[in-house]
């Protein structure tokens, strides 16, 4: 008997439709029977790509003895934090009050009225060591919830005070964060190996951003030395998928060998335009023919056919992390034979030793990039690869992370003028605009023919980004004017007069806390970006209410990033180009100019406006006539646009 996910359209929650848990969706149904059967609430957030997810899902919701535990004393609610970023903001800040870090699984446990008075991440079953199964600590809460539940209660109470009363305090920002960022990143960076800190190494290709963004203002050689050797140790290293291409989440280890399997679609999007910077800033092709090969995985294996990208791909095939990406020595002799096999297996380390687990993670750590002619061998083992039984694909459809793919493809076709790349973008454009918005109100997933709920402020910011990235590809207005209306919305909805962006809206579900997230993680996040919108829809506009809200979100976000710059990248980014702007060249272009000739002619980030000729912008001689403005100073109008750059 499937329970009551069977009806929910998340990969996520349909991953666990047919345990014997007794699970609801986050509903108002759930907590009304929490209240009225006096039990409190076993919240579980997670993701469909999540390996421990995965795990936990085995061990404990697949277990008769566990369900029934949970069924007896617990309200239970599976949450895809995916889909629900609010929530999971929320408990995850509950989890790292209780715990002092977090993670997915998320095991919340709480009250009807969502005030939680316990959190974790990870339980196994039973208790190993210093560790609590979930059955000790199913029936100690149980039994502490009928003989002590003030102690519970005063815990839920004491938590939330804790975190209502948190707020991001004032400090002098003085000093210049761009230049104490770049100098923290120096100080962490990993020389031999590139990245930065320890393992677990994660791609964060908004630092890597930060770093060339930097270099091109203030051509610092340690900083683009930093990005480009990350760059190219993480392409050599095994996160990258050599065979089939694409990056996976991250790397367990301090030399990008040996990855946490999983590919996500916002990591892919966000590699690709930090290897477009660095093609941008170094003209060399390496870089380019690593965000094409990124792109190629992306539109073979993860655009559905309607012109939306999938969301991810698991780590486990058949139970086992990583199985379908791995091969011995053997295997590659049988598909190319032995003169190619054995060439292959030398330049991409494949030993009988094995490098993960007795098996080989093909990479080019030890030899370097890779030899010419080997392209045939790859396609031959990309198709004796897909033979095999293939990772689990989350086919839902985020509107943020396939808004970062479409800012992604515009700045591939930027770098390389390939048109495939801008009629990808604008087709994942089109399919946003039929099935996930209603006007200008915008959703956050899309599966089975059904949307998710209302947007949150990462969508929204997403997507303006997005917007603004077709604009400069295409330089049709019908994009900047999305851009500002949404723009508009995200202030009037979103806005908090004390300074930033709440996560959820004012016609969203109001939950214990209201956050405002600032700090990039993963990708960046949505005040970040809004930052960074901001600044650019005022260089483009010259609208001063854009003016005043981009240094009120500037001067909001500095108070945060004071003390660690380096969690702020994106917003770094926007701050570099408000204080020194990118190129801006207004173009008035006679009736036998080429905008495509324009388009390519400046940099990816310089700002490009379409004027009519007027009494303010005139043909100079009859001809194409560029007003070039470069820092805070405007040029003399020219014919020859070269003139100025």
């Amino acid at each position: 008997m499937s329970n009551r996910l069977a009806k929910e359209t998340s990969p996520y929650l349909l991953q666990h439709k047919d345990n014997p848990v007794d699970w609801y969706p986050w509903c108002s149904e759930a907590f009304a029977r929490a209240a009225q059967e006096d039990k409190p609430i076993f919240l579980s957030i997670g993701y469909s790509a999540c390996h421990w997810c995965h795990v936990l899902a085995h061990e404990s919701f697949e277990d008769e003895e566990i369900a029934a535990l949970l069924n007896k004393y617990f309200i239970s609610i599976k949450v895809d934090k995916e889909e629900r970023p609010d929530i999971d903001s929320v408990y995850m800040t509950v989890c790292q009050a209780f715990t002092g870090s977090g993670g997915w699984p998320t095991s919340i446990f709480m009250t009807a009225e969502q005030k939680p008075f316990f959190a974790g991440t990870y339980f196994p079953k039973t208790s190993r060591g210093n560790v609590i199964g979930l059955r000790e600590l199913l029936t100690a809460i149980h039994e502490k919830w009928d003989s002590d539940r003030e102690t519970l209660l005063h815990n839920a109470e004491e938590i939330l005070k804790h975190l209502s009363s948190q707020k991001i305090t004032s400090e002098s920002t003085d000093i210049d964060l761009t230049h104490l960022a770049a100098s923290q990143y120096r100080r962490s960076y990993d020389e031999k190996h590139g990245g930065f800190a320890r393992a677990p190494k994660f791609p964060a290709p908004h630092n890597l951003l930060f770093l060339l963004d930097y270099y091109k203002r203030y051509k610092t050689p340690a900083c683009l030395r930093m990005a480009e050797h990350t760059l190219t140790q993480m392409y050599r290293g095994g996160i990258f998928d050599h065979i089939g291409f694409g990056f996976c989440r991250y790397s367990t280890d301090k030399k990008f060998l040996v990855p946490h399997f999983e590919k996500m679609l916002y990591d892919n999007a966000l590699l690709i335009l930090a290897y477009c910077s660095a093609y941008s800033v170094t003209k060399k092709e390496i870089y380019l023919e690593i965000a094409e090969k990124t792109a190629s995985y992306i539109l073979r294996e993860m655009r559905s056919p309607e012109g939306g990208f999938f969301s991810s791909q698991d780590a486990d095939s058949e139970g086992e992390e990583g199985k379908y990406y791995l091969f011995t020595p053997g295997e590659i002799i049988g598909v190319l034979g032995p003169e190619d096999g054995e060439n292959f297996n030398r330049q991409y380390d494949i030993t009988e030793a094995g490098n993960f687990e007795g098996k080989n993670i093909p990479n080019l750590l030890k030899h370097g990039l890779p030899a010419e002619g080997l392209e045939p061998c790859l396609s031959a083992l990309y198709d004796y690869r897909k033979k095999r039984i293939p990772p689990h694909r989350d086919e839902k459809i985020l509107s943020s992370w396939n808004s970062l793919m479409i800012a992604a493809l515009c700045a591939l076709y930027l770098a390389g003028g390939k048109e495939l790349y801008l009629s990808a973008a604008q087709n994942a454009d089109r399919f946003i605009q039929k099935n996930l918005c209603d006007g200008d109100t915008l959703y956050v997933s899309f599966h089975r023919n059904k949307r998710g709920v209302r947007g949150f402020l990462d969508d929204y910011a997403a997507y303006i980004f997005a917007q603004l990235s077709l604009y400069r590809a295409t330089l049709e207005d019908r994009y900047l004017e999305r851009a500002r209306r949404l723009c508009d919305s995200v202030i009037a909805d979103f806005g908090d007069n004390a300074g930033g962006f709440y996560l959820y809206g004012k016609a969203h579900e109001e939950l214990i806390l209201r956050p405002k997230e600032i700090y990039d993680g993963a990708i960046p996040s949505g005040n970040s970006l809004m930052a960074y919108n901001l600044v650019r829809l005022f260089f483009i506009t010259d609208a001063e209410k854009y003016k005043a809200a981009a240094q009120r979100q500037l001067d909001f976000l500095a108070q945060s990033a004071v003390q660690y710059p380096t969690n702020h990248a994106m917003f770094l980014i926007a701050l570099m180009e408000h204080d020194k702007p990118p190129i801006k060249v207004t173009a008035v272009l006679d009736e036998q100019a080429d905008k495509n000739r324009l388009l390519f002619a400046l940099p990816p980030d310089a700002i490009i406006l379409l004027k009519q000729p007027s009494k303010s912008y005139s043909l100079k001689n009859g001809k194409s006539t560029y007003y070039v403005c470069k820092g805070q100073s405007c040029l003399p109008p020219t014919n020859d646009l070269q003139e100025w750059l």
